[in-house]
């Protein structure tokens, strides 16, 4: 270039501006790939998203330090955040490193992640230290010497594990170790490459270092998505065998409320997930005569879904003998005390007899049974323990007449247990006042009304609490 002042050559000007134009553009796209990490991660919201996380802030830090060093970037900042540059280049420098062993520590069991746990503690502390000497003296390099230490240290230690089979099958969770390996080892030897040069005092092409950082994060992502890819499989395959269990268990309650002369019944079945620990069952000799089984298995979800399972099969062990709720109540204890392990269960049976006009009525361990007649609500307990505990219980009887007008409701703990935001239980007294309120209304009436009062009771898009299962029976003329 000629101007009035000489000859001047533009190679001196165009080299920085290369170096800054580099910097610009790999920052943005580190940052935006780390941003993009976090917004997966934050959409997902599921398990193994954490590595999405790390990896996002590693790249997002990373990417905002290239910017940070081009000076084109820094001065079209607003003043108060170029004021800044220098203190968050710092922070950035020390946080970068606990960010990036915990990346690691996603993929890592065993000894492998105690060791990175270490360096994630160390470079924390250090990187205290170093913020507040940087914040007393502006100094923010006095700690970087350890930091690059322990990080060696580490670098090595991955290169070595990742490289040897042996050491990657126990310590770490791989679907695919190639990508990996290439992704560490070309990071490690420009690392290598880098530090040595700084020795030597060799100039380097901060590309290179890109580049580098590059080819490990493209592998860590890719073993992230490999994984998270593999969970969703698993998922997919567990809410399958979930939807098809679902699909076992509903076969197995009754297809329909019996047809009675003079009883009207009516049921409500809601488990808390796609398989429940509840379980109802009818014992329909003819048009006078039912036996009502209802049980609560304690726990939720699969396990308790079998043990429900296993109730449905005992029951036809004692069917004959379905007109005393006793020894209906001892036969079952008898077969789930030997095949139900840890789980306990709730039961209550009712008997009704209309030609007798008598009802009788046996628990174990089950909320009371409650009769309405006229004005007044009853309580009927008649407990013995809970099935599954003593292979040889006695369960007490009550025999109690019926009348027309007579409302009998079973009904499992998930009902009075449900709390709302105070973490106040529905209880006893809130299920009769609602049995009350609803006198005059028909069984199905009674049960709609019953579940929109706990789906009120429950905190505003709060999940069911527990399974849920109501019977309501009604003496009819």
């Amino acid at each position: 270039m000629v101007t009035g002042f000489g000859l001047i050559t533009a190679e001196p000007l165009v080299t920085p501006l290369r170096g800054e134009l580099l910097n610009m553009m790999s920052g943005t796209v580190f940052v935006f790939i780390g941003l993009l990490a976090c917004c997966f991660a934050a959409i997902r919201r599921r398990g193994g998203v954490r590595i999405f996380v790390w990896l996002g802030l590693w790249s997002t830090m990373y990417g905002a330090r290239l910017l940070m060093e081009s000076s084109v970037f820094v001065t079209a900042l607003p003043q108060w955040i170029e004021a800044r540059v220098p203190s968050l280049n710092v922070a950035i420098t020390y946080a970068i490193l606990p960010v990036a062993f915990l990346a690691w520590m996603e993929l890592s069991v065993g000894k492998l992640k105690t060791f990175l746990r270490a360096a994630v503690l160390v470079t924390l502390a250090t990187g205290v230290a170093g913020l507040g000497a940087f914040s007393v003296n502006g100094s923010g390099d006095r700690l970087v010497s350890l930091n690059s230490f322990v990080t060696d240290a580490a670098l090595a230690v991955l290169a070595i594990v990742v490289s040897v089979p042996r050491l990657a099958r126990k310590s770490m969770i791989l679907p695919n170790r190639t990508v990996l390996v290439v992704g560490t080892l070309v990071f490690a030897t420009e690392a290598l490459y880098f530090n040595l040069s700084l020795a030597l005092h060799y100039k380097t092409w901060r590309i290179t270092g890109t580049l580098g950082f590059a080819a490990l994060l493209f592998a860590l992502g890719f073993v992230a998505v490999q994984i998270a890819l593999e969970a969703e499989r698993r998922l997919l395959t567990i809410d399958n065998e979930l939807a098809i269990a679902h699909e076992i268990q509903t076969s197995i309650l009754p297809a329909s409320n019996p047809e009675l002369r003079k009883l009207a019944v009516a049921t409500a079945y809601r488990p808390m997930t796609a398989v429940a620990g509840d379980f109802y069952d009818f014992v329909h000799l003819d048009e006078h005569r039912i036996g009502i089984l209802v049980a609560d298995v304690t726990g939720h979800g699969v396990p308790a879904a079998i043990i429900a399972s296993m109730i449905k099969v005992a029951m036809q062990s004692v069917a004959g003998c379905a007109n005393q709720p006793g020894a209906v109540l001892a036969g079952l204890n008898r077969v789930l005390s030997c095949q139900a392990r840890a789980q306990l269960i709730s039961a209550a049976y009712l008997w009704f007899d209309t030609e007798k006009g008598t009802a009788s009525y046996s628990a174990a361990g089950h909320p009371p049974l409650l009769r309405c007649r006229t004005a007044n609500i009853e309580r009927i307990v008649s407990n013995g323990t809970l099935l599954g505990v003593l292979p040889n219980s006695d369960y007490p009887v009550q025999e109690l007449p019926i009348l027309a007008g007579d409302r009998f409701l079973l009904y499992t703990d998930g009902v009075i247990e449900s709390e709302n935001a105070k973490g106040e239980p529905f209880g006893e007294y809130k299920l009769e006042e609602v049995v009350q309120n609803n006198r005059g209304s028909g069984p199905a009436a009674l049960l709609s009304e019953l579940l929109n009062q706990l789906q009120q009771w429950r905190p505003e898009g709060s999940e069911q609490q527990d399974d849920i299962t109501l019977v309501v029976v009604d003496v009819v003329s």
